[in-house]
């Protein structure tokens, strides 16, 4: 069954799909697809594999022998999931492949704002603890992590993870009601209650019209201004120039970054600009250890495998 991965090179170095090549002896790779060369180099494949490419109805459309794609990625908003479904096109993501990388990289990101490492570092590189009069030289906040009550939006297996840790820590976790539901089921709480009462939120959510824009200006005034915002998630749940301007004016504390509305950012953003120390931002990489990576190669493989028995795994359409 002809096959083709439209996107390798944005799954890294280090990678063993030998398994998957057993699999799909006719797989034909390509380390980059440009949207407009995508209808043209699935041509009469019946397997399309892809991490961001994105798949439009023009694609199926112009394409009809496609009957699978596997997604190297948990999100979908990259693939047109109706025009899929009208032309009878099974489509499957992957889940829990990152989610050690990922807590890993939150941890990493809440650590450093909240012992002010970055700063420290600073300091140091700048001539400041070589000219102090004592041993230390405390001149921006710690905070221990057990003081903090930590809020999540989005409650997956990402979500989860974080969590699970966040205890160990001795935090406080409130996780919000999902965005755009009005109820608010039991061990839940209020976006509004979220964002007034936590010290750092976390964002895990998958973006759709519900969660597109989730925090901008009235968000960030609502919470605390010696909160952190840490979003690993999706780029559009936040509006860059908002963020911007709440680190700025100190409606919130610091915040840290790994995804923008656009990746790469070729066109710019408002937080690719802003100069204060009170931001750190990082090119998506909070799912990118190799053993995650891997993780997703093993994931997809076994999801095409079960398609090619006749079986449904981690179907989305």
């Amino acid at each position: 069954m002809k096959a083709v991965l439209l996107d390798w090179d944005t799954m890294g170095p280090g990678l063993d799909i030998s398994t998957l090549q057993a699999l799909l002896p006719d797989l034909e790779v390509f380390g980059n697809t440009e949207n407009e060369d995508v209808a043209t180099r699935v041509g009469d494949a019946a397997i399309i594999i892809g991490n961001k490419v994105r798949l439009t109805r023009r694609v199926f459309d112009a394409c009809p022998k496609v009957r699978f794609v596997g997604l190297l990625a948990t999100g979908t908003d990259n693939v047109d999931l109706a025009a899929a479904r009208d032309h009878g096109v099974a489509v499957t993501n992957i889940r829990a492949y990152c989610t050690r990388s990922v807590v890993e990289h939150v941890f990493g990101c809440l650590l450093n704002l909240a012992h002010n490492l970055g700063n420290y570092s600073a300091d140091v590189r700048n001539g400041a603890w070589q000219a102090a009069r004592h041993f230390c030289l405390i001149t921006h906040p710690i905070t221990e992590l057990s003081s903090m009550t930590l809020g999540i939006v989005g409650f997956g297996a990402l979500g989860q993870g974080v969590a699970r840790v966040a205890e160990t820590f001795n935090m406080r976790v409130l996780v919000a009601a999902r965005p755009g539901s009005d109820t608010v089921p039991e061990g839940r709480v209020p976006m509004s209650r979220l964002l007034e009462r936590c010290d750092a939120i976390s964002l895990h959510c998958p973006l759709n019209d519900a969660t597109r824009g989730l925090f901008g200006s009235a968000e960030f005034k609502a919470m605390k201004n010696s909160a952190f915002l840490i979003n690993t998630a999706r780029g559009g749940l936040v509006d860059s120039q908002a963020l911007a301007n709440a680190l700025r004016d100190g409606e919130i504390a610091a915040a840290a970054i790994d995804v923008l509305p656009e990746e790469p950012p070729v066109n710019g953003d408002p937080l690719l600009d802003y100069a204060g120390d009170n931001l750190m931002i990082t090119p998506h990489i909070a799912w990118g250890t190799l053993q995650a990576r891997q993780n997703a190669i093993d994931e997809l493989t076994a999801n095409i495998a079960e398609f090619l028995a006749g079986k449904g795994r981690n179907r989305v359409a």
